[in-house]
């Protein structure tokens, strides 16, 4: 990535003539099977402009209760696009469509009308959940038949297709807007693409510039992301096995639990019988850094910096960690706790 920024081509993107951004978003467009993409510095943007793009203020939005837009935009949808949002409940992420259908609204005197369907796959907050390529046909198939769009934040769209063995456009093809992050998995330091047709793409743009988002010789970027699309994709697959690796390892320790069926792609959710804040300070006292996501619950996110050496690593200081807290002279264990 260093090599393609110091050979990029640049322009002024603000102007629309940066040759290497041209090129990203070309590539974006064609692997997800849409006339077009813009890029973006960040995932939020990208998701907060493709809402402010598809709705009128006032419309509702349907999305799942612990989608990233919601949980994680900071109130952007009511902030900027001015949407109203419906939560549904989920599987992991995956919401009933049969749930969707009866929550879906005609514009009225006195009801907003239902302009949008998100959707998020892989799910965040659902360890890296899937959903399940029939129901996202599904979801097209009511958004269809009502006369709404939907909108994908497919941040880990590329982990869901390696996981499922198709490329990604099996999946964009069955929203009208997808929005994908360029670094996480795909290690590009910065930027996300929103995909989508031209005509929405183009009020896209506008959004973008209204927002902050307009960079000039952007390119220096954007060639991290080509590199990303190119050569980045495959090895996502190597993050997944080393998911399941740790999660096999560590799912008996005294103190932690993991439901295995759940690792699905690149994160592990580890349930805690201690606060999780406490294991953070623990797990960091053995250089293991993690992010709590509940009160009882750790989220461990497997990226292309972690290789086999660091897997182990984690796997003893999760192994250190329980020895000294819920081992017979740790603390716990002699409360007489598990």
């Amino acid at each position: 990535m260093y090599e393609a920024m110091a050979n990029a081509p640049l322009g002024d993107d603000v102007l629309g003539d940066d040759p290497t951004v041209i090129e990203l978003e070309t590539l974006a467009a064609e692997m997800t099977d849409k006339e077009a993409s813009l890029f973006v510095p960040s995932g939020t943007m990208s998701n907060q402009i493709a809402l402010a793009a598809h709705c009128e203020r006032g419309d509702a939005i349907l999305i799942e209760e612990e989608a990233h837009i919601l949980y994680y935009e900071v109130g952007a949808p009511a902030l900027l696009a001015g949407v109203v949002s419906w939560t549904l409940p989920s599987n992991r992420g995956a919401m009933d469509p049969e749930q969707i259908k009866r929550r879906i609204l005609k514009r009225d005197l006195h009801t907003p009308g239902t302009a949008l369907l998100c959707l998020e796959n892989t799910h965040n907050r659902a360890g890296g959940a899937i959903i399940p390529l029939e129901t996202m046909e599904a979801y097209r198939g009511i958004a269809d038949l009502h006369g709404i769009k939907i909108h994908l934040d497919g941040a880990r769209v590329f982990n869901a297709a390696v996981a499922l063995g198709v490329p990604v456009h099996d999946i964009t093809r069955c929203v009208d807007t997808v929005s994908v992050c360029l670094s996480k998995g795909l290690r590009s330091p910065i930027g996300s693409v929103l995909c989508g047709p031209t005509e929405l793409i183009d009020k896209a743009r506008i959004w973008r510039k209204r927002l902050g988002g307009g960079m000039r010789q952007a390119g220096i970027l954007a060639a991290c992301g080509i590199v990303s699309l190119t050569k980045m994709v495959d090895r996502l697959a190597e993050d997944h096995a080393r998911a399941k690796n740790l999660a096999g390892a560590i799912g008996g320790i005294p103190g932690i639990s993991v439901d295995l069926e759940t690792v699905e792609t690149n994160m592990v959710l580890v349930t805690t019988e201690a606060p999780a804040t406490d294991w953070q300070v623990w797990l960091k006292q053995e250089g293991l850094l993690c992010f709590p996501v509940g009160a009882n619950r750790l989220r461990l996110v497997f990226h292309g910096d972690i290789d086999d050496d660091a897997t182990s690593r984690a796997i003893q200081a999760f192994r250190t960690v329980s020895d000294r807290t819920h081992g017979p002279r740790g603390i716990i264990g002699m409360l007489g706790t598990k």
